[in-house]
């Protein structure tokens, strides 16, 4: 089971790409499901927030599971880049632009790993898988929050 939610329900055997492909298709989860995911009269709902947190914790747990044999942030873990990109997402209104930035913002923040997001890689078990992945969410969030305060999305 912990094999199954690391990889993303089996994405992260993609041997290159897996993590870019995992965040595509959380935008794509996240599409579909949005109109669940906002009150009538659009304010959002905190089922986000609470999948988001549940991700996080389940991930953390197997991330944990499965360094045991695959070793230190294996490729195949993907479940942080899910938890990422959920939270990349958080509190914005879900269209094809807004999507489409937050999944090229949090890419290059967890690639690039600016601004300490590789010091957390650094913490033991499936908290430094995971916590790098959140940080560059937030960041991601925090672009995108301001992208939609100054009218550009």
């Amino acid at each position: 089971m912990h094999k199954l939610i690391a990889t993303g329900l089996g994405i992260g055997y993609i041997r290159k790409g897996g993590g870019t492909v995992a965040s595509v298709v959380c935008c794509g989860i996240w599409y579909l499901v949005r109109p669940g995911m906002v009150q009538p009269g659009g304010y959002p709902l905190f089922a986000p927030l609470l999948i988001t947190v549940l991700i996080t914790t389940i991930g953390i747990w197997s991330a944990n599971v499965v360094e045991e044999e695959w070793g230190k942030d294996s490729y195949r873990v993907v479940i942080d880049e899910v938890a990422g990109m959920c939270l990349s997402l958080l509190f914005i209104p879900i269209n094809e632009k807004s999507l489409l930035a937050g999944l090229v913002l949090f890419r290059l923040f967890d690639i690039a790993k600016p601004f300490g997001i590789r010091k957390l890689e650094k913490l033991p078990g499936g908290w430094g898988v995971m916590l790098d992945d959140l940080l560059a969410g937030l960041y991601a969030n925090l672009v995108l929050q301001g992208s939609l305060a100054l009218g550009f999305l």
